[in-house]
C-alpha cells in the first residue's frame, strides 16, 4: 500500500478546516498550521511532500516562509493562496500562486496531484523490462 502524501497547510482557522476536509477526502494527510513559526516547526518534525500556504500570515511574510523552507528542501512544491495579490515574487520560487475564489477545489486538487507526480519523477522500468525490450529488438 502506498503511503499517504503529507501536505502542510498554513492558513486561518476557517480556510484550514475547508482545506483539511477537501484534502483528507482525497487521501492526503494534512498537517494544519496557523503561523509561519508553527509551519517551520511542523516542517522540521514531519515528512512533508507539499506546502499549501496563504500569502498573508500573521507572523511573517510568505516570502520569508518560502525562503526558509527552500533553504532546507529546495525541491519541495509550494502553492500559495492569496485573496489580494495577483503576482508574487521571491528569490525562492513557488510552484503556483492561486487567487482565492478564482479556482474550483477540483483545480487545486489536480494542481497538487500534478506537482506531487512531478516531484516523484517519471515511472521507471525495472531491469527485467529493459532486458526484455533489448532482446525483443
Amino acid at each position: 500500500m502506498t503511503a499517504k502524501k503529507t501536505i502542510l497547510c498554513v492558513d486561518n482557522e476557517q480556510n484550514l478546516s475547508i482545506q483539511k476536509l477537501t484534502l483528507e477526502t482525497r487521501g492526503y494527510r494534512v498537517v494544519p498550521c496557523h503561523t509561519a513559526l508553527e509551519a517551520m516547526r511542523a516542517f522540521s518534525d514531519e515528512t512533508i511532500d507539499l506546502i499549501l500556504s496563504n500569502v498573508d500570515l500573521p507572523d511573517a511574510s510568505a516570502a520569508e516562509l518560502v525562503e526558509r523552507i527552500k533553504m532546507i528542501s529546495p525541491l519541495i512544491p509550494i502553492i500559495l493562496l492569496s485573496g489580494t495579490k495577483r503576482a508574487y515574487h521571491t528569490d525562492a520560487p513557488v510552484n503556483l500562486l492561486l487567487r482565492k475564489g478564482s479556482y474550483a477545489p477540483a483545480e487545486l486538487l489536480e494542481s497538487i496531484r500534478l506537482l506531487l507526480v512531478k516531484r516523484r519523477g517519471p515511472h521507471r522500468s525495472g531491469p527485467s523490462s529493459i532486458a526484455s525490450r533489448a532482446t525483443a529488438c
